[in-house]
């Protein structure tokens, strides 16, 4: 009975080279269609980070001037008074925005190529013109 198990634990065998090299094979071509994916969704989250930072500033801007009417928005401190919260990774960029009309600019940078940055501006002149140019 000893011998039989011992000749049972001589006959396994491990993984052939062919087999690993099959799955390390599998693996690779799995990572070359996953990582393109992953990039495009950082840069579609890198966009909407970007719209919704965007659109909450103008609703600060509004709440602000609605308090402060004959006041000017120039900075980010008078858009943190009026209640918005910048996401990390966007930053200002300029503000010109009274109580009939004017413009707000963020900027947001994006992890391609040659790390550009994504721009987002919101016009108002009477009603709400969302103008975005991701690059």
């Amino acid at each position: 009975m000893l011998q039989n198990m011992v000749k049972k634990i001589k006959r396994e065998e491990g993984f052939t080279l062919v087999e690993l090299l099959i799955v390390v094979a599998i693996i690779a071509i799995l990572a070359a269609i996953a990582i393109p994916q992953f990039s495009k969704y950082r840069m579609r989250s890198y966009k909407s980070e970007i719209d919704s930072d965007t659109k909450n500033a103008y609703t600060a801007a509004q709440a602000y001037l609605t308090d402060n009417a004959v006041a000017q928005i120039t900075t980010i401190d008078q858009l943190i008074a009026g209640g918005y919260q910048r996401s990390q990774g966007v930053t200002f960029v300029n503000a010109d925005m009274d109580i009939g009309s004017g413009n707000i600019e963020l900027s947001s940078l994006s992890l391609n190529q040659a790390q550009k940055h994504n721009i987002s501006k919101v016009e108002f002149n009477g009603k709400f013109d969302f103008v975005n140019s991701p690059q």
